[in-house]
């Protein structure tokens, strides 16, 4: 339970729970010390005006009480020793009226041991411990002594605690400042550099500072992670490239020869089959393209492009453009941009792109209805496509976002080479966005969502 609530904390949750621990243990640490300092003085104080009373109430052989006026000579004598000159001694009688001494409490004090304030009216006493024992016949004897030597002795002492307890908390708060700050720093530089791999720019890097410490030789380990990756990537696209270039000339020259052959044909039959064979090599030439296109935004080259835009009025011109293609198809379209967009920066061409192809797809797989909507939120925008047609199993709609993840259920009667919705989601990407499907009941809801900045 303990491990996975560490695990659950972030650097700065875990900063804060250290320095808690530490100021309650720093805290709890001071205070027993000074708990054990005043616990160890009281007792030395204990010992010393036992000492003193022991000698003033000793009795020679044969003695039951000792005469008051023995007892005042001994509590002079002691009163101008030097060792005990600094000790009170109180004799009172049997009626509690003061006989002798150097003391004269403002209250009674009580037998056995006690405490001693300012507010005991003691001269030159501010913190004490006092002994009143039996003397016998009713007298009592108080002996007193101070816990503190000088006055405003444990404000001071308190003030050194403070300091001293008081600096290894500033200092470890220092320390535990400055570590998460660098560690955020570090990792604030990792999270930039997987932004941008995710936005599109493989060759960013998390930046060295040449310290060689831990942070460093990770960071030089996840570049050359990234540059592996990046070679990897590129050896793949490089070789999908070359194959779509290499094949796209023969295909082009092979359109021109059925195009001929469509032209040429005397027989109805045989002009039907070059028609048709023409079909399919405009399908391959476009599914080359396609993937030519989808490489080309992965890359990261058309950031370039990027500039300030009207979304709104991008979405509704563009979706207003395909309302007749709809149409044509027995579809209705309708549009609804419930917010103002003035200041998205993206590239147009791409996004007008994405919104074509995604109406494209709404009006050859979907239903009879189709709605176009664009809302924001505090961070994002998003463009909604929704149709009422047969929509995509949860389990399918992983794989009609990969390229060439062709479904063969209800929604894609009319084939195609599965290249349009992984193209609308590399151009999402690209503008740091994503894109979801969604069950809109009955039908699909396509959303894509943009960061506004």
């Amino acid at each position: 339970m303990i491990q996975g609530a560490i695990r659950r904390l972030s650097l700065r949750g875990l900063t804060i729970a250290v320095l808690a621990l530490f100021l309650i243990a720093t805290v709890a640490t001071g205070f027993a010390i000074l708990a054990a300092n005043r616990v160890t003085v009281a007792r030395a104080v204990d010992r010393r005006i036992a000492v003193v009373a022991d000698l003033v109430l000793e009795r020679d052989a044969g003695e039951v009480h000792l005469p008051t006026a023995q007892l005042l000579d001994r509590i002079a004598t002691l009163s101008g020793q030097r060792d005990t000159g600094d000790v009170g001694l109180l004799l009172l009688g049997a009626d509690g009226r003061r006989l002798g001494g150097n003391i004269a409490p403002r209250f009674a004090l009580p037998m056995g041991r006690s405490d001693l304030r300012q507010r005991d009216g003691i001269i030159g006493l501010s913190h004490g411990r006092a002994l009143v024992r039996d003397a016998g016949e009713g007298r009592r004897l108080a002996v007193v002594a101070e816990t503190e030597p000088f006055d405003s002795h444990r404000a001071t002492r308190t003030l050194i605690y403070l300091i001293g307890f008081g600096s290894i908390v500033l200092i470890v708060i220092g320390g535990l400042t400055a570590f998460s700050m660098l560690v955020g720093r570090r990792i604030a530089d990792q999270r930039a550099t997987v932004e941008a791999i995710v936005a599109g720019n493989i060759r960013h890097r998390v930046p060295l500072t040449g310290s060689g410490d831990e942070f460093d030789r990770q960071a030089a380990a996840f570049n050359h992670m990234l540059d592996r990756i990046a070679e990897l990537m590129e050896a793949m696209r490089s070789q999908a490239n070359d194959i779509a270039h290499d094949l796209r000339t023969p295909l082009s020259r092979l359109r021109g020869q059925l195009a001929r052959l469509v032209e040429d044909a005397g027989d109805p039959a045989q002009a039907e089959r070059a028609s048709a064979a023409l079909a399919q090599c405009d399908a391959l030439l476009a599914m080359f393209a396609a993937l030519l296109r989808i490489a080309e935004i992965e890359a990261g080259h058309r950031r370039a492009g990027f500039a300030p835009l009207d979304l709104s009025a991008l979405v509704r011109d563009t979706a207003a453009m395909m309302i007749p293609v709809a149409e044509e198809a027995g579809q209705s379209l309708s549009i609804t941009v419930g917010v103002a967009i003035p200041d998205f920066v993206g590239d147009r061409q791409l996004l007008t792109q994405a919104l074509v192809n995604l109406i494209g797809n709404a009006i050859k797989y979907g239903g009879d209805m189709i709605h176009v909507s664009l809302d924001a939120a505090e961070e994002d925008v998003v463009l909604r496509i929704a149709d009422n047609g047969p929509g995509i199993a949860p389990e399918d709609r992983a794989r009609a976002l990969r390229r060439f993840g062709r479904l063969d259920a209800a929604r894609a009667p009319a084939g195609g080479h599965g290249l349009g919705l992984p193209l609308v989601a590399a151009i999402a990407r690209l503008h740091r966005g994503r894109l979801e499907l969604d069950d809109a009941a009955p039908g699909l809801v396509v959303s894509m969502i943009l960061p506004r900045r």
